[in-house]
């Protein structure tokens, strides 16, 4: 037959249980921390990171026909919406240095970009053929590339 563990002893238990993750936690926090430093006798021995590199994207503007006064607007959006995407890569870019496999990159960062950009370039075409013609080919400039 089994015994039900007094209140007392379930929460003495929950407590040490808490206590010991806490306790955990803080050595790998101090450890992790510990373990990038150097001193200045082992400056040899300091890591030191390549710099990322940055997002280099096509220009789409200059690719666009005349915009109807009627776009302007939604096109002038859509076009900063582009502008904020790069920057918002090139952020995640230097945050995430060192991180993932080898084709991190281009799996977290470019590809999702790529797609952003063609949702934000199909806006501006949509935007464009209410009232002119639908410009055409603007999709090969969704693709970005890692210039370093």
């Amino acid at each position: 037959m089994s015994r039900a563990l007094p209140k007392y002893n379930k929460r003495r238990v929950g407590l040490i249980g808490g206590a010991a993750a806490v306790a955990l936690s803080g050595a790998v926090i101090a450890g992790s921390a510990l373990a990038g430093e150097s001193s200045e006798d082992s400056a040899a021995n300091a890591r030191t990171f390549a710099g990322p590199g940055t997002i280099s994207c096509p220009d789409v503007a200059p690719r666009l026909p005349a915009v109807p006064a009627s776009a302007q607007a939604e096109v002038d959006r859509n076009l900063a919406d582009l502008d904020t995407q790069i920057n918002e890569a090139n952020k995640r870019l230097v945050d995430t240095v060192g991180q993932g496999g080898p084709n991190f990159v281009q799996n977290a960062i470019l590809g999702p970009l790529k797609d952003k950009r063609v949702a934000a370039i199909n806006r501006i075409a949509t935007a464009i053929g209410r009232t002119a013609e639908r410009p055409a080919g603007l999709d090969a400039l969704a693709p970005c590339t890692l210039t370093k």
